[in-house]
């Protein structure tokens, strides 16, 4: 948005333009002249910001699907939102990972490489108070997981890999495992520290405990369908033409779809009591007339009238008009 000028300011400089001290050329020449970009070559943004926020959306559904896996897993409240999207070299990420750490080095298959999950210990530790039988709000202190508490993690994350494919289906049909668990970040560089990577970071509350989840993926793992990540590729709202098999299959399908069909005599409203107290031999009295045609219904929608006969010694129904809007009535 261009900058707004006071009205001192705009005096300012109509008073610089009449004196001569500004000179109206060199405002042009200015203008006129190619802007510079400043360019990290430390930190290059290879990812675009349409990506970017492609990959928000993604984790956006990751986020309820795995709020909701967890609700259900530790049988606590749990909420997850999306604080930020942004792209970083990768020794930035490391550098800032504490120890010791929750880290979840997951294989992106079919895609050549590894992403990395980091979820902070009071979270892990609340987790594990947790699964354990504990209310999951005792304070703990830092301090290494035991070979127990590892195996229970490692279960709970071997189920998250089926949420993970789910929210990337609409990109690619992943295939994720969990490669293994670290908790010393010197042993997870799954890539270069300088390359980059997009890292999603999430806020995560498990009852009154607040900690920080976060998706690091590098750009090496994504570079292959990056074109899919793209805004354009994703709401694109051109529709791909069928083939003459595939409206012939579809054609073959609908036809031999069944649905109900009922004809409806009449209807009518009575009290419960005076239906506890039918006796044989009681009489309903419905809403209709003996000669008037009987509604055809299918499905729910009345699509036909027709009228009540008998055919080879069975009741039958006669279609005798094709309903149009307003006759009969929808349930």
């Amino acid at each position: 948005m261009a900058e707004v000028l006071s009205q001192n300011e705009i005096d300012a400089l109509l008073q610089a333009l009449s004196s001569g001290e500004v000179d109206v050329q060199e405002i042009k020449e200015v203008e006129n002249s190619k802007k510079v970009k400043t360019y990290d070559f430390k930190n290059p943004q290879k990812i675009a910001k349409d990506q970017l926020r492609t990959l928000e959306i993604i984790h956006e559904n990751l986020g309820r699907l795995f709020q909701t896996f967890l609700s259900g897993y530790l049988r606590a409240p749990v909420k997850i939102s999306i604080l930020t999207v942004d792209q970083f070299a990768y020794s930035e990420f490391s550098n800032a990972i504490s120890n010791p750490a929750f880290l979840n080095i997951i294989d992106f298959s079919p895609l050549n490489g590894q992403i990395l999950t980091d979820i902070s210990t009071n979270i892990v530790y609340s987790i594990i108070d947790r699964l354990l039988g504990g209310d999951g709000t005792e304070s703990q202190t830092i301090r290494s997981f035991t070979e127990i508490e590892l195996s229970l993690l490692k279960g709970m994350m071997d189920k998250v890999m089926p949420i993970i494919q789910e929210a990337w289906i609409n990109v690619i049909d992943l295939d994720p495992y969990l490669d293994k668990i670290e908790v010393n970040p010197q042993f997870a560089q799954i890539v270069p520290p300088n390359e980059t990577i997009a890292l999603i970071t999430m806020n995560i509350e498990i009852g009154s405990t607040e900690g920080m989840l976060n998706v690091c993926i590098p750009h090496l793992v994504i570079e292959p369908i990056l074109d899919k990540l793209s805004t354009k590729y994703w709401f694109s709202t051109a529709q791909k033409e069928l083939s003459e098999n595939e409206l012939a299959s579809i054609r073959k399908r609908m036809l031999n779809t069944k649905v109900p069909v009922r004809a409806e005599l009449g209807s009518t409203s009575i009290r419960v009591k005076d239906v506890i107290n039918l006796q044989v031999g009681d009489v309903v009295k419905l809403d209709g007339g003996t000669g008037d045609e009987v509604r055809i219904k299918i499905g729910s929608q009345v699509k036909f009238l027709g009228n009540i006969g008998i055919v080879k010694n069975k009741m039958a129904v006669k279609v005798a008009k094709v309903a149009k809007d307003g006759d009969g009535q929808h349930e």
